[in-house]
């Protein structure tokens, strides 16, 4: 089918010109930033309608895979149950409906650690557990609201009261109130200007929150005790580094209140003892340069102990051991040495076992400690939970309980829907509690999935994980979406998406390519893809992309590029570096216009990136090596496969102005196809639209546009 053919928006030119480190650079099209200004929202309204125009041939497959993920999807259903003083937890979704429902019931058995399920013959639409309290009905706190999102909420120690936030601009600052879980009303305490949720204190008197400055970076923690207003919260730390953000948490215990302070590369805890309140906030370990820790109460052998995650001995981690006062890093005794092949990424402890989340090889691993008196060191043995699969992704989910003797784990495959087992440490029994249903009787061994490797151009062998209908390549290469991310230490582990069903199920291949800048690979991973490596991150997902072609998996006039946010700056790369090799290009909030945000430091994030990215403000070799692979200062006169930049107004973490001023660019000095969309959500933040309905027509927007660069918009979806 062919699309609407409409003259594109044309972004006026007002030149700014800059000087630094002696060089000038001039931007056409920085205007865009004042989104305050009729003329901006505007043009960004005539994207939208360009965009629709230019999408309007693939309407009836964007219904089709929106009816396809709805169809697959079991919209009313209910999570595993989770327990905690005295009650399981636990959300229900419900067929036509955006938002679901927290709800609990009470625990009948103290020693039963096994889940309620729903009644045998519970209607299907109607899976509600016997004696079920609703404590938040997210619907009904959505109503009136283009936008919602949940922040968090945290139940009082007592479990008579539920602290909760909401966002309803999509600016990921919100307002917290206190709901009586007795009667149903909510106190008179209400909170603004909150990043994400809060503490209770140990008492449950107070709560802990965290607010951030003017260029969104949290820096502050307070503690409001009910029945106040909030300006009469005390400030309880005000970090005034501008690289370093805060948080506030309290220990799985019970007994420690913690305030993490850290930067990219450092950290400082400090830490609160209920028992000795006395004494207040103490900083653990002085912040470094470069020393990494966090803390774990633990109690082995009898005695409290912190464990210390930390990279005191070097680039990787190690796990210590030590009081639990204030302790210098030449103190901490080694619980866990650290493995060149292993990476180390948390460890939670319970009363009779330790929980150590690690990665080696590029995939993730669980480890159990189970503890014991006897033992020289307070472990009595050391193991890890064993999967088969050749491409998995393993982790804990909710285990809040200290006393726990059992441990629930999340499983998944990039064929396996998200699994939801029970490991109970006792008997070392695995059971498997929930597997998400994926309906219209898909089966899992339909499809193949493998572990690939790229031969970067230093020589670094780069993992590739994919996953395909069985047998699709058969008959030669086949469409592939290849997706990446490569910054902040973040993995991008293999995982299940029932909306990726519409793709595969056409014929098309996923990939995910584990490039540098991420953390799979471990600590060395990350530091060879961020400052001035950062084109490591960029020539591995360009060899990941050569290599699926070599090896005969796909076609570049085929192969589709995805990534977001960072991954988005990925994109725009590749895009300048290698056009020849895609066929379409999916950016999303991305950060393209990484010089411009880095050069501003009253923008959001921007100190605190200096770590990640360099300073190209105070340092012209920083400025050189941005400038050198930023997309929107790369765009060239050549000619770009498709792209498909998609953002959102309110976002606070990569402003929508990036994309709007970088496909600007790209229609101004491309050649050749010079086919390139803006979509702009007016009504969302960085995690785009809320509500699950409005965010598979979002993601089915995405899948068209994709399956139409593969050449598969007409294809049929073959029948399970």
């Amino acid at each position: 089918m062919e699309h609407s053919e409409v003259d594109p928006p044309v972004a006026d030119r007002q030149p700014v010109t800059a000087v630094h480190h002696g060089e000038t650079r001039t931007d056409d099209y920085e205007w865009l930033r004042q989104k305050e200004k009729p003329e901006v929202t505007a043009y960004l309204e005539a994207e939208n309608a360009y965009t629709k125009a230019r999408t309007d041939h693939l309407a009836d497959l964007r219904q089709t895979i929106f009816d396809e993920i709805k169809a697959r999807t079991q919209e009313t259903d209910l999570s595993v149950p989770t327990r905690n003083r005295g009650y399981w937890y636990y959300g229900r979704s419900f067929e036509g409906k955006e938002y679901g429902a927290s709800c609990r019931v009470p625990v009948t058995d103290e020693s039963d650690w096994t889940p309620p399920r729903p009644a045998e013959d519970a209607a299907p639409d109607q899976p509600a557990l016997p004696g079920e309290e609703v404590l938040l009905d997210h619907n009904v706190l959505a109503e009136g609201h283009e936008f919602f999102s949940l922040g968090g909420s945290a139940i009082s120690p007592d479990t008579t009261l539920l602290a909760y936030s909401t966002d309803v601009v999509g600016d990921e600052r919100y307002t917290v109130r206190v709901k009586d879980l007795g009667t149903g009303e909510l106190l008179p305490d209400e909170i603004t200007g909150v990043i994400g949720g809060v503490t209770w204190d140990r008492d449950g008197s107070a709560v802990y929150y965290t607010t951030v400055d003017e260029a969104w970076r949290a820096d502050k923690i307070w503690r409001h005790r009910l029945g106040t207003g909030q300006p009469d919260d005390e400030l309880v730390f005000h970090e005034t580094d501008a690289r370093f953000w805060v948080g506030v948490g309290r220990t799985r215990s019970d007994r420690f209140l913690m305030i993490a302070s850290g930067s990219k590369s450092t950290s400082e805890y400090r830490v609160l003892d209920t028992e000795d309140r006395a004494a207040g906030f103490q900083v653990f370990a002085e912040r470094r340069d470069g020393l990494e820790y966090s803390l774990e109460h633990a109690v082995i052998g009898g005695e409290d102990r912190f464990l210390v995650l930390h990279n005191a001995a070097g680039e990787d981690f190690a796990i210590g051991i030590a009081p639990v006062r204030p302790t210098l890093p030449e103190e901490w005794d080694a619980l866990i040495p650290h493995t060149p092949s292993v990476r180390l990424e948390d460890v939670d402890a319970f009363a009779g076992h330790l929980v150590v989340h690690q990665r080696s090889e590029g995939l993730t691993q669980l480890r159990i400690l189970e503890l014991g008196p006897d033992s020289p060191n307070g472990i009595a043995d050391d193991y890890l939970v064993r999967f088969d699969d050749e491409v998995y992704t393993i982790g804990s989910g909710a285990n809040p309980a200290f006393e726990q003797p059992v441990v629930r784990l999340g499983y998944t495959t990039m064929a396996t829907p998200a699994s939801v087992h029970s490991y109970d440490v006792r008997t070392r029994e695995l059971t498997l509690l929930k597997q998400t249903p994926v309906l219209g009787g898909y089966d899992p061994g339909d499809y193949e999935e493998h572990r690939l490797w790229a031969k970067a151009d230093d020589g670094t062998q780069v993992p590739i994980s994919i996953v395909a209908r069985r047998g699709a390549r058969e008959a030669g290469p086949i469409p592939t979406l290849l997706y990446g991310y490569g910054a902040y230490e973040m993995s991008i582990d293999p995982y299940f998406s029932v909306a990726r069903l519409s793709m595969l199920d056409r014929g098309a291949a996923f990939a995910i390519a584990h490039v540098r800048g991420g953390g799979e690979m471990g600590r060395h991973w990350y530091d060879t893809g961020k400052l001035t490596h950062k084109q490591n991150t960029f020539s591995d997902f360009i060899a990941c992309a050569r290599h699926l072609v070599a090896t005969g998996w796909t076609r570049p006039d085929v192969l589709v590029a995805e990534g977001g946010s960072a991954g988005g700056l990925l994109m725009g790369a590749v895009a300048n570096q290698a056009p020849e090799l895609f066929g379409g290009v999916v950016a999303n909030v991305p950060f393209v216009d990484a010089l411009t945000s880095m050069l501003d430091s009253t923008l959001p994030l921007t100190i605190g990136e200096y770590e990640e990215w360099g300073n190209p403000e105070g340092d012209p070799a920083a400025y050189a090596t941005i400038k050198a692979y930023a997309p929107y200062d790369n765009v060239a006169a050549v000619d770009y496969p498709p792209i498909l930049a998609e953002t959102s107004l309110n976002d606070t973490r990569v402003l929508y102005v990036e994309p709007a001023k970088w496909v600007a660019r790209l229609r101004a000095t491309a050649t050749g196809r010079r086919d390139f969309l803006l979509r702009t959500e007016m009504s969302a933040g960085h995690g785009g639209v809320s509500g699950r309905y409005k965010s598979w027509h979002d993601r089915a927007f995405s899948l068209a546009w994709i399956l139409d660069r593969m050449g598969l918009a007409d294809s049929a979806r073959k029948a399970p």
